[in-house]
This record gives C-alpha cells, structure tokens and sequence, in this order.
C-alpha cells in the first residue's frame, strides 16, 4: 500500500516525528532543572526518578493506557475501550488524520512520561524510590489516562460535551500534575527542616540548562499538537516562544520589585510559568493574547511559589506554584483571549464571545483538578499503608542518593550538609586521604 493511498501526508509525518523526540527531551530537561534545585545529596535520586518514569510510562501506555485514552468512549465520556490494548490492529498501514497512528500514539506517549514525572518535583528529597516506581503505572492509569481521554479522546465529555479548550495539555498535563502533587504533598508531610533549613538550588547552571531544554522541547509539545506542519502549528510556535518570554519578564519584575534582586532561578522558574501557561492556549489565542497569558502567569507564579510557606504544604520544587497555577491560569484565559481565527469558532471574552467560553473552561479546571488530587491522594494514602512512601528519617537526612541508590553526584557531595556519613560509605580514596 502506498503512502498516497494509507492518506499519510510526508510533510506531516515528518514534523511530528521531530515533534515528538523533542517531547521526549523534555523529560531528561526536566530531571536536569530538577536535579540543580536540590541539595548535593539527592540530585542522583532526583534525576532517577525522571528517568525511571520514561520506562514505566511506557510499559503501561503500550498495554493499555493508549487504548483507554483515545479508543472508542463506552460510555458517558469517561474512558475508552480495550480494543487497541498492546496496540492490537494499530500497523504500519493504520492512519491518525495525516499520520501513522504509531507515531500519534508515540507522540501522545511522550506527554504521559513528563505528566508522571513533573510529580517528583513536589516530593523531592523525602519518597522511597520503591514505592515511586509503584506510583507511577498505578497514577498514569487511574489519573492521566481518564483525564487525556476526557479532554482529547472520542467522545470525551470535556471535549464532546462540554466544549472546553485545551489545544496542548493544560488540564491533562499541568493541572493534573500540580494537584496530584499537592496530593502527594500532603500525603508525605513536609521535609525535615522544612521553613527552618536553607534548602537552596546546589547547582543553578544545571537549572539554567534543565530549563533550555525544557523550553525547546516545548515547540514539539506546542506546534507538535497541531499534528500537522501548517499555519496552526506556526502560530502555537511563535505563541509558545512569546509566552516564555514574558512570563520570564513578568517573574523577574516581581523579584526586582518585591525582593531589589532578579535572580537566575526566578528568570527559569519564570519562563517555564510562561510555558506552562500557553500550552493549553498557544492554539486558541492571538500573539497579542499569548504575551498577556505569558507575563499574567509570570507574576501570578512567581507570588503563588511562596503560598507553601503560609498554608504548610512542603511543594519541594513548585510543582503546585508553577504548574497547577500557571495551568489554570492559561486555560482559564483561553476564555477571555479566544479568537475566532485560531479557534474556527469559540471567541473568548474580549472579542464578543461573552462569558459562555470562560464558564466552561472553569468547569473543566474544577472537575479536572479535584479528580486528579482525590483519586492521587488516594493512591498515595494506600501505598503508605502498605509499603510506605516516606523515606525514613536517616536517609532522608544523610541523602537518597548514598542511602538508596549507593552513588553520589560530586566526590564529597554528601558532606558538608551536616549529614552523618559512616567509614563504610566513604569511597577509598577518601579513606586513604583521610588516613594520610
């Protein structure tokens, strides 16, 4: 069978193959802007638990989620069918729009991985491993894979019925994963020192990095959604590119203004609180939109990092100030900024289309992000009764990296940080220089 006849457009294919390496990236980006903003004796384990998820992810989408996720709905727009589960009669010759069903089943893959894996960064320094690599399958299935089906499956109610807009993850990727990690948060309590000891970023050009990536990454993720090289993937391009820019602007206006001193950190943590705010936009706003949607969630973000503090929840690296905040504001504007020219209908707003387009993105925000903290909250409160997810107090303290994984990132990471390390875990020649 030829390509001309499968309906397979090489143009098309070509741009969501790259798309999609470039998602995957994201979450090797994402463990290196992790791993910088944590203290020397858990950046191995910070790293780990990223690239743990690609594999388990993958495990679990292939097997069922991908079915569940865009198979036909069964029933009232909850969840699809096991038709597809393995990738039964998913072939070479299978087509999704313009592209091989494989790829477009690869591509969603990708979002699933770095969905599970932004989780870590509220439970940094304090979860057992073991119980991770037990949560993660679990919250792909019972959380992400409902919630994508919902939002982008066949007959998915927010998309079917509804009518809320989501062009690129907003409610299946960032505020699930900020409410689930919000979820875990809580479950696991705060880390010890917690609003008592510096726990400063040890290495900010590893952040810097961690977020370049990120943010190159994200023109796959956003332009990549369009599933097409056309005009709708140029404008969430440029829209995506805006937006960081200003959100990167809008935090470090906040810093100069409230703290006299833009920081490094602020100037990632910001362009990322621009990213995740257009990734449920970037198909749905004008560029003019996209720079307000960018610097709205810059300053909203760059005060809500600091919400952990007052209402005593331990949020390790901002998963709930960043994403889940940055994510509802950027859906939340789709229903003021709409247009009609990058919608193909729904206006939002300020250009006539009245409160209709704001209500319904509420609605999703609201059902999609108490799901996602009840059902993960749940999950979590199981596995700590069954196995534990809490680290005990020594390793916690001495560091996951030494205790868990047996490895340091830098020779004399561990010490210096009042850890207790034993003669027995202190490399050779460090014994020897010690005896010498």
């Amino acid at each position: 069978m030829t390509l001309a006849a499968q309906g397979i457009d090489t143009g098309d294919t070509a741009w969501l193959l790259a798309a999609t390496a470039l998602v995957l990236l994201m979450t090797p980006g994402l463990a290196l802007f992790y791993g910088g903003m944590v203290r020397t004796k858990s950046v191995l384990n910070m790293l780990m638990m990223s690239f743990v998820s690609i594999a388990l992810v993958t495990v679990v989408w292939l097997a069922a989620g991908y079915s569940l996720a865009f198979g036909d709905d069964i029933g009232a727009g909850l969840i699809g069918g096991l038709d597809h589960a393995g990738m039964k009669g998913l072939g070479p010759d299978s087509v999704q729009g313009t592209v091989p069903t494989l790829l477009f089943a690869t591509f969603q893959l990708t979002f699933a991985i770095i969905t599970a894996a932004l989780i870590s960064g509220a439970i940094a320094d304090r979860a057992k491993f073991g119980a991770w690599l037990v949560f993660v399958p679990v919250w792909a299935l019972l959380v992400y894979v409902p919630v994508t089906h919902w939002v982008w499956g066949p007959g998915g109610w927010i998309l079917d019925k509804l009518g809320a807009l989501d062009f690129a993850g907003g409610l299946p990727v960032e505020i699930t994963s900020g409410a689930s990690g919000l979820a875990l948060a809580l479950v696991l309590g705060p880390r010890l020192g917690f609003k008592k000891d510096a726990m400063r970023p040890h290495n900010l050009p590893m952040v810097v990095l961690g977020a370049g990536l990120l943010w190159f990454g994200w023109f796959g993720f956003n332009a990549g959604s369009a599933l097409g090289a056309n005009g709708l993937a140029a404008a969430a391009f440029l829209n995506t590119l805006a937006a960081g820019c200003t959100g990167l602007l809008g935090w470090l206006f906040v810093e100069q203004k409230r703290d006299g001193h833009p920081t490094t950190l602020g100037a990632a943590s910001g362009a990322v609180a621009g990213l995740v705010a257009i990734t449920p936009s970037c198909g749905s706003v004008s560029l003019l939109g996209a720079l307000v949607v960018g610097l709205a969630a810059g300053v909203t973000c760059s005060y809500a990092v600091s919400w952990k503090f007052k209402l005593n929840y331990d949020d390790s690296l901002d998963v709930v100030g960043v994403h889940l905040v940055g994510g509802v504001v950027g859906t939340l504007l789709i229903g003021v900024f709409a247009v009609e020219e990058m919608t193909g209908g729904a206006e939002g707003l300020l250009y006539g289309g009245g409160l209709a387009q704001l209500g319904k993105q509420l609605v999703a925000v609201v059902a999609v992000g108490a799901y996602a903290f009840l059902v993960t909250y749940g999950i979590g409160k199981l596995l700590d009764r069954a196995i534990g997810f809490r680290a005990s107090e020594e390793q916690e303290h001495t560091g996951l990296d030494l205790t868990v994984h047996a490895e340091t990132a830098y020779d004399h990471g561990v010490l210096g940080h009042g850890a207790p390390v034993s003669a027995s875990s202190v490399p050779s020649a460090q014994k020897v220089k010690s005896q010498a």
